[in-house]
């Protein structure tokens, strides 16, 4: 059930990394998780930023991080960050063994130059 924030705690996670990195072969830095559907997408520092191109696609303002060990939310909609929200449904998080930036397999050596870091 959807609670009139957006968000629907029952709907788990789309996978363990970002949709369409794993269906084009790309990689990410670190990944979001829509609080609505589920969406699992790679965050604004990644190649692709395909959290944020949810968001403008479907008006899907509350990502959380899908990150080991945080809680944080973003409303994309009024650019807030909450310190936590509502419990969402597991997992939630990649697998802690996934490196960050991952895939594994898939990261350039290069990594840190192609973001600019």
């Amino acid at each position: 059930m959807t609670e009139p924030n957006g968000i629907d705690p029952s709907v788990p996670p789309s996978g363990a990394g970002c949709v369409e990195c794993e269906a084009d072969g790309g990689w990410w830095f670190h990944l979001r998780r829509c609080a609505r559907c589920g969406h699992v997408g790679c965050c604004d520092s990644s190649p692709a930023q395909h959290a944020t191109a949810h968001y403008r696609a479907t008006g899907h303002p509350l990502v959380q991080s899908y990150e080991p060990g945080e809680e944080w939310f973003w409303d994309f909609a009024t650019e807030t960050l909450y310190d936590s929200g509502p419990a969402l449904a597991p997992p939630v998080s990649h697998p802690s063994d996934q490196p960050a930036p991952g895939p594994a397999g898939r990261v350039p050596r290069d990594w840190a130059r192609v973001l600019g870091s």
